[in-house]
């Protein structure tokens, strides 16, 4: 039986990868999965239920009651995800508020192993594109092909800052540019599955790039890993 491909794109905030993945996706028909966004979801489910970020107990139980799925329709740079039937507004997920509470919650060893089946569910055929932080270190290490997707802290925050503009979020570059740097220490430091790249993963800088020339060079990537023709 023939197994079913993966690509994974890891990489910080505001490198490219999730329209990378998005579009990867779209071209080679396949599966996608934003793990960010899954994170932002749970996020969401855990202010909603008051639950304190300290309190792992009912993180774990809310994180095995979500069920999580990925529409058609897009909002700006962000797909529509459904958890368990509701339709989260991607808007405001974008919001730094639930980054925030992700990176948190995210940190947490026991939160992410409870949610890491349910990312895997999402192999299926003809294959996947998995957009994250830890996709080709811990969810998927038998990935046919792992990349690392970055850019420099400062063409970061300016996409990252354009991104929240267009989505209709108030919010000033510094801000951002604070935001992305806390966050990328933690997410680079945390003891479990942190944000570096895959031993065997292939660097991608979009510092300078036009998405169409950073989705190009991945082309030629799966060409020569005979992944496409």
């Amino acid at each position: 039986m023939k197994s079913i491909p993966v690509i994974t794109l890891d990489g910080p905030s505001g490198s490219g990868k999730g329209t990378l993945s998005r579009l990867l996706a779209k071209t080679l028909q396949w599966h996608f999965l934003d793990s960010g966004l899954i994170y932002r979801g749970f996020a969401y489910k855990v202010a909603a239920a008051h639950i304190d970020v300290e309190n792992i107990d009912k993180l774990i139980m809310l994180a095995k009651q979500c069920n999580f799925s990925f529409g058609q329709e897009q909002i700006g740079e962000m797909p529509e995800l459904n958890i368990n039937g509701e339709t989260i507004p991607a808007t405001l997920l974008a919001t730094e508020h639930y980054g925030e509470i992700a990176s948190r919650v995210g940190a947490i060893v026991k939160v992410r192993q409870a949610l890491v089946e349910v990312q895997r569910q999402f192999k299926q055929a003809p294959g996947l594109i998995a957009d994250g932080r830890d996709m080709g270190t811990q969810i998927f290490t038998e990935a046919d092909l792992k990349l690392y997707v970055t850019a420099s802290a400062v063409e970061r925050a300016k996409r990252r800052y354009q991104q929240l503009k267009q989505n209709a979020i108030n919010v000033s570059l510094e801000q951002v540019q604070n935001e992305i740097k806390m966050r990328d220490e933690r997410d680079a430091k945390r003891a479990y599955a942190p944000m570096v790249p895959a031993k065997d993963a292939v660097l991608i800088d979009t510092t300078g790039k036009t998405i169409a020339a950073a989705k190009a060079l991945i082309m030629s990537h799966l060409q020569a890993k005979g992944l496409i023709s």
